[in-house]
């Protein structure tokens, strides 16, 4: 481990821009009905604002990774705060979807290099027994800004446009430059060799797989053009990720993702639960916000006022949570998270009729803040516990790149979803002006809406009990002085015991 006089500043530091990307993952879902209406365009359209962001975000992540490693966590932190930054900038000014879409990934490749810096400095700089409160910080961050990006996001859209959304992230991305600068150490770097074939693979079988669920419904799961089908598409994909983990098998080299990481159990275990998560996440946010704004004639701020108890329990719970899981099993309150964050799933689906108490609704998004608040330092401090410095870089990258590959994935499903469930209840050829719209529906169309809605959201509450059923087989923690042996270390950083 390294030495660093002043640990917490550093990762203060690198938080800011950490909450500032992960705001972005969610931020849109409560502008998605204003942007149709400015831009002129249809919900799943749309959805490719967000889905084009976390795509761009996570096929890079394995590599951004190891370019921490290779040049510097604060070097990379800090170009990709700038393209981050830039490119809000151009989001904010598009003037059709298309030049939103792909501003939006440049974007995602701005936080795709700032992200695996934040979970390597940790690594680095805290001693795996002193990780617990770093995590629960980097844990809360990510929670909240999830959860948060949604209220805020209804603010600006409210207050000032849906351009603000984007806007807003300029001041604040110069200011977390500011204070990177000045704060983040220079690290001791090592050098390593880039897998570009499985850079290739990877990318060309995720961006297949993503497409081809995304675009299904649009195409009734059939042609595309010529002799390219969505089934085909998916299945090329799928051929392409089964051969980008072949290569990383056979690779004598330095291999994109080194799977002997995954033999370390509660590793391989951290990246399947928190993929669960990043697709639950993702897909609930959008047709929650649909059904607030649709069908109950909420404003976005109104609609994003209701996940307030989400947030405050989430942010007020996680540092407390980070301070528990140095001194208990991680896997029984990661457990008991996930499970709570599966009924207030179903919770919010049984409620969601036209003429529901709309207060009714702050009780789920109260015990959801909770079960994040137990998910998100547990998992991280899991994932990395057992870590050495060399693979710092390349356990964030591949740690950070499950949970939002689970989010592209959760975006595009949800959105194949909706589409279908729109179609089964709504009354004929309503279900495409349902999609399209941008106020509240005729009431005569509110109760199939809903059911929609409320259909929907069962497909989040089931897919994070697979997080449920990973975290329940974490081993118990192994001490630091084996975990030191391992990699002939010694701990040095201040705080870490003498």
């Amino acid at each position: 481990m390294e030495t660093v006089a002043k640990p917490w500043p550093a990762l203060w530091a690198l938080v800011l821009g950490f909450f500032m990307i992960l705001v972005d993952s969610t931020i849109v879902s409560v502008a998605n009905p204003k942007i149709m209406e400015g831009l002129h365009t249809d919900i799943n359209s749309v959805i490719w604002v967000t889905s084009a962001y976390l795509l761009a975000y996570a096929v890079p992540l394995l590599v951004t990774g190891r370019l921490g490693d290779k040049y510097g966590p604060k070097n990379l932190y800090l170009i990709g705060l700038s393209i981050f930054t830039l490119a809000s900038l151009w989001c904010g000014l598009s003037g059709d979807i298309s030049t939103l879409i792909i501003a939006r990934v440049v974007q995602g490749l701005g936080a795709a290099m700032m992200t695996p810096q934040t979970m390597a400095v940790i690594t680095r700089i805290f001693a795996p027994d002193k990780r617990g409160p770093a995590m629960g910080l980097w844990g809360a961050t990510a929670g909240v800004a999830m959860l948060v990006g949604p209220i805020l996001g209804g603010v600006l859209v409210d207050g000032l446009g849906w351009e603000w959304i984007f806007f807003v992230n300029v001041p604040v991305g110069i200011v977390a430059f500011v204070m990177a600068w000045r704060l983040v150490p220079s690290l001791k770097t090592h050098d390593h060799k880039f897998d570009l074939l499985g850079v290739a693979l990877s990318s060309i079988g995720l961006f297949m797989l993503v497409f081809g669920i995304q675009e299904g419904a649009k195409y009734d799961w059939g042609t595309i053009t010529g002799p390219i089908s969505v089934w085909g598409l998916i299945i090329a994909g799928i051929v392409f990720l089964g051969l980008f983990i072949g290569w990383q098998a056979i690779n004598k080299g330095e291999p994109l993702v080194p799977l002997n990481l995954f033999k370390v159990r509660n590793f391989s275990l951290a990246n399947i639960a928190i993929s669960g998560m990043g697709f639950s996440i993702t897909a609930m946010s959008l047709p929650l916000f649909f059904y607030y704004q649709l069908v109950r004639g909420m404003t976005p701020t109104q609609s994003a006022l209701m996940m307030i108890p989400m947030a405050l329990f989430s942010g007020i719970l996680a540092p407390f949570v980070g301070k528990l899981v140095d001194v208990v099993n991680p896997r029984y309150v990661a457990f008991v998270g996930f499970i709570l964050m599966s009924v207030s799933l179903l919770w919010t689906s049984a409620l969601m009729s036209p003429d529901t108490p709309i207060w009714l609704f702050l009780l789920p998004s109260g015990l959801l803040g909770i079960a994040s608040s137990g998910i998100w330092a547990p998992l991280s401090t899991s994932a990395t516990r057992n870590l050495g410095p060399r693979e710092a870089g390349a356990g964030a990258g591949i740690y950070n790149t499950t949970r939002q590959i689970g989010s592209v994935l959760g975006s595009a499903a949800i959105a194949v979803l909706i589409t279908s469930r729109l179609a089964a209840e709504m009354p004929a050829g309503a279900s495409q002006g349902a999609s399209g719209a941008s106020g509240q529906l005729p009431e005569f169309l509110r109760a199939g809406f809903s059911t929609a809605m409320s259909q929907s959201i069962i497909l989040p509450a089931a897919v994070v009990l697979i997080g449920a059923a990973a975290v329940i087989f974490f081993s118990k923690p192994r001490a630091v002085d084996a975990i030191y042996a391992d990699f002939e270390v010694k701990p040095t950083s201040v705080d870490q015991p003498k």
